[in-house]
């Protein structure tokens, strides 16, 4: 079996302890990953930080931009070092991260052509981040002009990145730090290795160091010190995860997203103009982004946006993951969507909400297909903003319409 190795800033290491991925339909994903403990991940970013991040300092900015630009067409269309030698071209790839994460084909492209767009336009994101710095004085550290003389000092010699399993393109968050040469330290999600690792093997076969990277596949206990460890940390988590980092200004917490759509006095008797971005804000990605909306907030007219809404989305079926219309993700772990089905029918039970999709849809919102366990798209009205299903969200496409006065909105 292909074995997936620990990338230790540069060296590769196989370790005794692996975890092979979860699969869909009950098959195990044919890969190993090499697992790191805390105390090997703990001892490598205590020694070999400063090293590796000395060596991206003899790289310019411009140089970087670069590599990026290149290590995006290497990761869209390049076969890849995956493991033990083996290449991976980028059909397997998409066939991997969907059997892993329950993507339709069609949604991991579009993924990846979100991580193509950033690599390809780093440039330009740069100026948007750094309010139009020349390069050089990223190189330099100095900005001076007239009698005013700034320095520019990195907040961190480290970035670590604790990502998650249910969509490929939240990788894209970490790949401005690569540019400003400010070497990444990856704990990939269990089930999405690939993305990670994918993404790293582009810049290394685009000229970028090696000691930029490592990569430990770990359990909580090694996600907790990849945080503590690098001095600036990004982590994808459910709730309970990233409340206990809330009040850590040095980690950036990436929870449930809770985004919501607000159609204001001026604007809300025009409501079936924008049932379209309603139907996108909910359902593109399969609902598993953080900015798709789990709540759409209105002065009036709740019930029949909710109604309307139920009915351009009734058409989302499960369908072939390899079929070019899917629009649905299945769920990996079957238990994981069997609770969630659980959750929404006992929330339902308490008064002031309504499932607008009952209605529209044949049959249950649980539905096995090919094997494969999906939830269908549900869009529920709620008479009050404090009722439990106006304040939650689920990793499928999943809405509640609620009602209350503009004022009380923001």
């Amino acid at each position: 079996m292909p074995h997936i190795p620990l990338h230790r800033f540069g060296q590769l290491y196989t370790s005794l302890a692996v975890n092979t991925p979860c699969g869909l339909q009950g098959n195990d994903s044919p890969v190993e990953v090499s697992q790191a403990n805390a105390g090997l991940i703990r001892r490598d970013l205590r020694h070999r930080i400063p090293s590796a991040f000395e060596s991206l300092q003899h790289k310019t900015t411009s140089e970087m931009i670069a590599i990026c630009r290149e290590a995006g067409e290497k990761f869209l269309h390049g076969d890849l070092p995956v493991a033990d030698g083996v290449m991976q071209s980028p059909s397997e790839y998409q066939e991997a991260v969907a059997a892993g994460c329950g993507l339709p084909l069609g949604m991991v492209q579009g993924n990846m052509a979100k991580m193509h767009h950033v690599l390809s336009e780093m440039s330009s994101i740069l100026q948007g981040l750094t309010r139009g710095l020349a390069w050089e004085t990223l190189d330099s550290g100095i900005w001076e002009q007239n009698d005013l003389l700034l320095s520019f000092i990195p907040a961190t010699t480290s970035l670590g990145v604790v990502l998650p399993s249910n969509s490929p393109g939240v990788n894209s968050l970490w790949l401005p730090a690569v540019a400003l040469r400010i070497p990444v330290v990856l704990k990939p999600g269990r089930d999405d290795p690939w993305t990670p690792w994918r993404i790293m093997q582009a810049f290394l076969t685009a000229g970028c160091p090696p000691e930029a990277f490592a990569f430990y596949a770990a359990d909580h206990e090694g996600s907790a010190t990849v945080l503590e460890e690098c001095g600036r940390a990004i982590l994808f988590g459910d709730q309970a995860t990233v409340d206990r980092y809330a009040d850590q200004p040095a980690v950036s917490v990436h929870g449930p997203g809770y985004s919501k759509v607000l159609i204001g006095e001026d604007k809300i008797d025009d409501w079936p103009t924008y049932l379209d971005v309603l139907a996108d804000s909910v359902c593109l990605n399969s609902g598993r982004s953080c900015v798709n909306a789990s709540t759409i907030v209105v002065p009036r007219h709740g019930r029949a946006i909710a109604e309307a809404l139920s009915r351009r989305v009734v058409d989302i079926q499960p369908r072939s993951l390899e079929d070019p219309q899917a629009r649905l993700a299945a769920f990996v772990n079957p238990a994981a969507a069997q609770w969630t089905d659980r959750h929404i029918d006992s929330l339902l039970g308490s008064p002031g909400a309504v499932d607008c999709t009952a209605g529209e849809r044949e049959g249950a919102r649980l539905v096995e297909s090919d094997g494969m366990t999906f939830l269908l798209p549900t869009i529920v009205f709620c008479e009050d903003k404090e009722h439990p299903l106006a304040k939650t969200e689920f990793l499928m496409p999943y809405a509640a319409v609620v009602e209350m006065p503009q004022v009380e909105m923001l």
